[in-house]
């Protein structure tokens, strides 16, 4: 979903773009990286610094340069595209994105399956080299993955179980079909509706929901409208930063360990940050006039049953991935 890419204030969608030099030519290699995200977030904080560190650990012959605030492309797809063509060369992308190359990975953010931190962890362990495999296959190499967050409901009247929704517009987002599938398959009411349109919409009654991550949420203001936020997570999603061969074959082979090392660690700083970031984010709104919608174990079960009635539907006509999907559940013992 692009307003979350954009509106999360933590992550994602990057792009990377210049000219290619042979490795080990001796020349520099200059890679510039634009991203959807402003550079006075944590994702764009960790980008300069990267930019800094690649610089650094290659004596300066591998230049990154960073373009904040989507300076170089609006949507994921546009990135993609400019990517594969190597009009850039890397791309920090959400779920969504990332979807775009390997449409497994969407299967992550099947709702109610991964409920929390703990769970996601345990799972991204088991799978992460199977799906990191795949993206290389489709001509990629996976640089970072960070945690990048929870969806949650943001409604106008109080939300406890799914008949309380069902009641509802649910606004949604053409940028995140699988999620839009599963929530139709569930029952809901969906409206379509432009981001930029959301709270307009929510004023004069056209949708009465949506879902959204607490950061987002916060940083959009949408709790000025949507008063209430339901207390479970629905799905996570991810950010990740993606490169492609062509650039990744440019940089000299004694340099790569050293790029990676740097990747891996700003994966682990947002990915630490994120638990912060939107427990922050909820406390600042809950200050402001959020009401938490908090449900009993029993409510909850509703929602898991819910989505569990629609998901032989969304395999079968594989909006997610059912091998993918049937090895989570093994790993959560469900």
């Amino acid at each position: 979903m692009k307003k979350i890419a954009i509106a999360l204030c933590v992550l994602l969608t990057v792009i990377v773009g210049a000219p290619i030099f042979a490795q080990n030519s001796g020349k520099k290699i200059t890679i510039k990286l634009a991203s959807l995200v402003p550079e006075g977030t944590d994702w764009g904080r960790a980008l300069n610094r990267m930019a800094k560190e690649w610089s650094d650990a290659t004596n300066g012959q591998v230049q990154l340069i960073v373009y904040h605030n989507g300076s170089q492309g609006s949507n994921e797809a546009d990135v993609l595209r400019k990517l594969k063509g190597n009009q850039i060369q890397a791309a920090v992308f959400t779920s969504m994105g990332m979807a775009l190359i390997s449409p497994e990975i969407m299967t992550l953010s099947t709702p109610f399956l991964i409920r929390n931190d703990r769970e996601l962890d345990m799972v991204l362990s088991a799978v992460k080299p199977d799906l990191e495999s795949r993206i290389q296959k489709g001509g990629y190499i996976s640089l970072a993955w960070a945690k990048s967050g929870w969806i949650r409901i943001f409604s106008k009247a109080p939300i406890y179980v799914p008949d309380d929704l069902k009641k509802q517009k649910l606004g949604t987002s053409n940028d995140t079909p699988a999620m839009n599938q599963a929530f139709k398959a569930m029952g809901y009411q969906l409206v379509p509706v432009d981001f930029n349109s959301v709270i307009p919409s929510l004023q004069s009654g056209m949708i009465d929901a949506v879902y959204q991550s607490p950061a987002a949420a916060a940083g959009y203001q949408l709790f000025g409208v949507a008063k209430n936020m339901t207390s479970f997570n629905i799905a996570p999603f991810m950010g990740g930063i993606v490169m492609n061969r062509t650039a990744w074959r440019s940089i000299p082979d004694q340099y790569k360990p050293k790029v990676l090392n740097i990747c891996k660690q700003i994966e682990r700083e947002i990915s630490n940050a994120i638990d912060q970031i939107e427990a922050g984010a909820i406390k600042i709104m809950s200050n402001n006039g959020l009401i938490i919608n908090n449900t009993t174990s029993v409510q909850e079960q509703l929602w898991f049953a819910d989505v569990e009635k629609a998901t032989p539907g969304l395999l079968k006509d594989g909006i997610f991935n059912e091998p993918l999907y049937l090895n989570i559940k093994r790993l959560l013992g469900r």
